[in-house]
C-alpha cells in the first residue's frame, strides 16, 4: 500500500512538472515546435483534395489556390485596382490584335466588327522566364534524361514527386504555351474549355478531330481501360494554324472575326504553358498507378510549385526557387492606401516561404481553430466563413467584441455575379405574348410583380445584408455598371431626397389592374391569378417559399410552389416548361458581355440550349448584343450597355435580384489581404509577421493551471484518509495501537 501511494504522488508530480514544461508552444498547437515562427501561412480546405490541378481540366474553385500560384497565364488581373484590369504576367505586354478582312488586307483598328474576318494575336513571352525544378527537365552529365525511359522497376518506390532526387529547369517558349492550346484539344484531356476555344481559334476544330484518330490508332490492340498508354506527341505535326510560335518568344494566336473578350481567356489557367517534356515524363507505364500526373503534380513558372500532397490530409506549396519576382502593384482603390494595401508598393514578391493546406471536413473545427490563430485564412477561394463571422457579429455583441479582440480583418467585396428571378419568355401569362396588346399586358404584371418583391428586404432576411439589390444584369466591377442612383430601374424606383426608393404598391396594383388582374382577378372570368414557382428542392413550407407568397399576395397574387428535384428542374428548364424561376451566374470573365449574354436571344435555354435560361428575345436587345460583341472598351461601348439595360429594365425578364458579397477572414497578422473573386492568385501578394502571430497565440491558448492544482488538491484530499489508515495499521501490534510517546512505552514494559 505504501509503494502504490509513492506512485499516486510521482505521477501527480510529473504530470503537473510535464505540463507546466510545456512552455515553447501551446500544449493544444497542431503544429511541430517552432514552425508557427516560420514564413508559412496556415490554411484549410474542405471535404477532399483538389481533384485536377492540370489547367487543361482545372475548373473548380477549390483548385484555383494551386493552380494559379503554380502556372502563368499569358495575362493576369491587378491585384487592387476596381473595376478589374487585365495585366500581362509571362507576356511582356497587353498586345492589341491586328485585324484582317477575308482577303487577308490589314483593317485599321476602329474597323466595323463585321468587316473582320480573322484577329491575329502577336503576344511577346518574356525572357528568361524558367520553370520550377521538376525531375522532368532532369539530365545527366552526358546529356541523357535522368528519368526517361525509366527502366524496369526503377518506378517501384516511387509515390510523391519528391522521390525523384534529380530536377532540372529550362526557360519558357512560346512553343510552351504552344503546346497548352494543343493539349486542349486532346481526348486524353477532355478539357472543359475546348468547345468555346474550338469555336473561335482557326483550325483548332479541325486538328480535335486528328488528334481523336491519332490517339485511336496508339490505342489499336489494347485492352478497354487501359492506363498505360503510348505516348500521344504533339509536337509530331505542324498542330494548327491558330496557335503557332513566331520564334521563341513571340507567340500567334488566331481568331475568327472580332472577339475582343478572347483577351480574358488568356488570363485563365486554362491557357497555360505545358513544357512538352512534363507531358512525357507523367505518360510512361506506371505513372497512373502510382497517382503522377499532371492532375496531382504540376509543373509551372508561378510564384509557388506543390512540395508535398497528401491527398485529403495535407498539401504544400513553397516558394519557386525559380521564380523572377513581380512587383507588388502601387495603384489601387482610393480606400487600399488608408488599409495599409500599398505599403509594399513596388517590393518583389511572393512573400511567403510555404503555404500549408490541412484538411478540415467540418465548419466547427475550422471555425475553431482560426479563433484559436492556428489558421492564417480558413480558406483561401472561400468567402463564406468571413460573411457568416460578419453575421456573427451582427447578432451577437458578445462575438463581436471577440473579433475586435482578435484584431481580425472582415473586408467584403461584391462578387462579379448575380441571383436573379426569371419569367419564362414561353410562358402565355408572364411571358413575352402573342399579341402586340398581349405583350403590354404582360410586361405590366412582370413590373407590377418586379415592383412587390422587395428584394432589399430579402437580402436584409435571407442574405444577412451580405448582398446588394441589383438594378440589372451588370454587376459591380465591370465596365457599363453604374452606382445608384445614376444606374437605378427607374421602372422598380423613385429618386427620393437624391436616393433610389422602391414604388409604392399603389403602383404595382395599378400596373396589375391594366395588365388584366384588378386585385389580382381575371378581368374578364374573376378567376384568380395562380403563378408557379418552380423550385430545386423543399417544400412549401419553406421559410423562403413563405416570404415570396406574402410578397405576391401584396397585390393579390397567389402564388403556388412547384417544387422537384434537380434533375426534373433541369428537364423543366431544358424544355421551357418553368414558369418563374430562380437561377445564378458567375462570371469567367469581368466584362458587360458575360452578363448580358445571358439575355441573348440566340442564347435561349429551349430552343438552342444555351445559357439565356429564360428564353428572353427582343429584337433590338439582340442587334445592340451583336454590335456590343465587336466593341473594345470605352465610351462607345458603355453607351451600348446603358442602352441594353434600359431594355431589360423596361421588359423586365428578370427580377434583377441581387449581387451577393464575399468576405474575407484574416488574422490581424495577415497583410496585404483583399478579398477578390477575379484575382486568383493572391498568395502572391499575401504576407504574415510570424513573430506577432506566435505571440497572439500564446496569449490566446495560455493554458489554465487552476484546473490542475484543483486536479491535485482533490487527489491529494482522496488520498489523505488512506495515508492516515495506513499510518494506523503501521502502528498495530499484536497486542493493540502502540502508545504515542514509545520511550514510555518501553519503560512500562521493562517494569512488568
Amino acid at each position: 500500500m505504501g509503494a502504490w501511494l509513492q506512485r499516486m504522488s510521482m505521477v501527480v508530480l510529473v504530470s503537473v512538472l510535464t505540463l507546466t514544461g510545456c512552455t515553447r508552444d501551446p500544449i493544444n498547437s497542431p503544429y511541430d515546435t517552432g514552425a508557427l515562427s516560420k514564413n508559412t501561412l496556415y490554411t484549410a480546405f474542405v471535404r477532399q483534395s483538389p481533384k485536377y490541378l492540370d489547367p487543361a481540366r482545372s475548373y473548380s474553385n477549390d483548385e484555383t489556390p494551386f493552380t494559379y500560384n503554380i502556372y502563368e497565364p499569358l495575362y493576369g488581373y491587378q491585384y487592387l485596382k476596381r473595376p478589374y484590369e487585365l495585366i500581362p504576367r509571362a507576356a511582356a505586354e497587353i498586345t492589341p490584335p491586328r485585324y484582317l478582312d477575308a482577303q487577308g488586307n490589314v483593317l485599321p483598328a476602329d474597323a466595323p466588327g463585321e468587316q473582320i474576318a480573322e484577329s491575329v494575336y502577336d503576344i511577346p513571352i518574356r525572357h528568361g522566364i524558367l520553370f520550377q525544378p521538376h525531375p522532368a527537365f532532369a539530365r545527366e552529365t552526358d546529356g541523357r534524361d535522368s528519368y526517361f525511359p525509366l527502366r524496369q522497376g526503377e518506378l517501384d518506390d516511387k509515390f510523391y514527386l519528391t522521390d525523384f532526387p534529380q530536377t532540372g529547369t529550362r526557360e519558357l517558349t512560346a512553343n510552351d504555351y504552344v503546346y497548352g492550346f494543343r493539349r486542349l484539344a486532346s481526348p486524353r484531356v477532355a478539357s472543359p474549355i475546348y468547345s468555346l476555344m474550338a469555336d473561335h481559334i482557326i483550325g483548332m476544330q479541325d486538328y480535335g478531330k486528328r488528334l481523336q484518330q491519332r490517339d485511336a490508332e496508339l490505342r489499336k490492340g489494347l485492352p478497354a481501360g487501359q492506363r498505360d498508354l503510348p505516348w500521344l506527341d504533339l509536337r509530331e505535326d505542324d498542330g494548327f494554324e491558330g496557335v503557332q510560335a513566331v520564334d521563341e518568344h513571340t507567340l500567334r494566336i488566331r481568331i475568327k472575326g472580332k472577339y475582343p473578350q478572347f483577351k480574358y481567356w488568356l488570363a485563365m489557367t486554362f491557357t497555360a504553358p505545358i513544357p512538352w517534356e512534363a507531358d512525357r515524363f507523367y505518360s510512361q507505364p506506371g505513372m497512373a498507378a502510382h497517382d503522377l500526373s499532371l492532375n496531382t503534380w504540376p509543373v509551372g513558372t508561378g510564384p509557388y510549385m506543390l512540395v508535398e500532397s497528401l491527398q485529403n490530409r495535407r498539401h504544400v506549396l513553397a516558394r519557386n526557387p525559380n521564380f523572377r519576382g513581380e512587383p507588388y502593384p502601387c495603384e489601387g482603390e482610393p480606400t487600399d492606401q488608408a488599409r495599409g494595401l500599398l505599403a509594399d508598393c513596388g517590393k518583389p514578391t511572393p512573400f511567403l516561404d510555404h503555404i500549408v493546406f490541412n484538411i478540415e471536413k467540418e465548419a466547427l473545427p475550422l471555425t475553431g481553430k482560426f479563433m484559436q490563430g492556428y489558421y492564417d485564412i480558413p480558406q483561401v477561394e472561400r468567402g463564406e466563413i468571413g460573411v457568416a463571422m460578419l453575421v456573427a457579429a451582427g447578432d451577437s455583441p458578445d462575438k463581436a467584441k471577440t473579433y475586435r479582440d482578435h484584431g481580425i480583418q472582415l473586408p467584403t467585396t461584391i462578387e462579379t455575379s448575380i441571383w436573379y428571378m426569371g419569367f419564362n419568355w414561353l410562358d402565355p401569362v408572364v411571358g413575352q405574348g402573342d399579341t402586340p396588346e398581349q405583350q403590354a399586358k404582360n410586361r405590366k404584371l412582370r413590373q407590377a410583380i418586379s415592383i412587390a418583391f422587395n428584394w432589399e428586404e430579402y437580402i436584409a432576411v435571407f442574405e444577412n445584408d451580405q448582398a446588394v439589390a441589383a438594378n440589372g444584369p451588370v454587376p459591380p466591377g465591370v465596365l457599363g455598371y453604374r452606382e445608384p442612383p445614376a444606374g437605378i430601374n427607374r421602372e422598380v424606383y423613385d429618386i427620393v431626397d437624391g436616393k433610389p426608393k422602391r414604388k409604392p404598391l399603389e403602383v404595382a396594383k395599378q400596373l396589375l389592374a391594366e395588365a388584366g388582374y384588378p386585385n389580382g382577378r381575371n378581368a374578364q372570368t374573376g378567376a384568380p391569378l395562380i403563378l408557379y414557382y418552380d423550385a430545386m428542392t423543399g417544400g412549401g413550407s419553406n421559410p423562403m417559399f413563405d416570404w415570396m407568397r406574402r410578397q405576391m399576395a401584396q397585390i393579390g397574387i397567389q402564388l403556388d410552389i412547384r417544387s422537384t428535384d434537380y434533375g426534373r428542374f433541369q428537364d423543366k428548364m431544358q424544355r421551357g416548361a418553368a414558369q418563374i424561376f430562380f437561377w445564378g451566374w458567375l462570371a469567367d470573365y469581368p466584362d458587360a458581355e458575360n452578363f448580358l449574354f445571358l439575355l441573348y436571344g440566340p442564347n435561349g435555354k429551349a430552343k438552342h440550349g444555351g445559357e439565356n435560361a429564360a428564353n428572353y428575345t427582343n429584337a433590338e436587345f439582340d442587334q445592340l448584343f451583336e454590335q456590343l460583341k465587336y466593341l473594345d472598351d470605352g465610351p462607345e461601348k458603355v453607351a451600348v450597355i446603358d442602352r441594353m439595360q434600359a431594355i431589360v429594365q423596361r421588359d423586365a425578364p428578370w427580377m434583377f435580384g441581387y449581387f451577393p458579397m464575399s468576405g474575407g477572414a484574416y488574422q490581424q497578422w495577415v497583410g496585404n489581404a483583399k478579398p477578390t473573386q477575379m484575382v486568383r492568385n493572391i498568395l502572391q501578394y499575401i504576407k504574415i509577421d510570424p513573430a506577432l502571430r506566435v505571440s497572439k497565440i500564446d496569449e490566446w491558448n495560455t493554458p489554465r493551471w487552476w484546473p490542475l492544482w484543483l486536479l491535485v488538491i482533490v487527489v491529494a484530499l482522496a488520498i489523505w484518509p488512506s495515508y492516515v489508515a495506513l499510518k494506523r495499521r503501521e502502528r498495530q501490534t499484536a497486542f493493540g495501537s502502540r502508545p504515542v510517546t514509545p520511550t514510555v512505552q518501553s519503560s512500562k514494559e521493562s517494569q512488568s
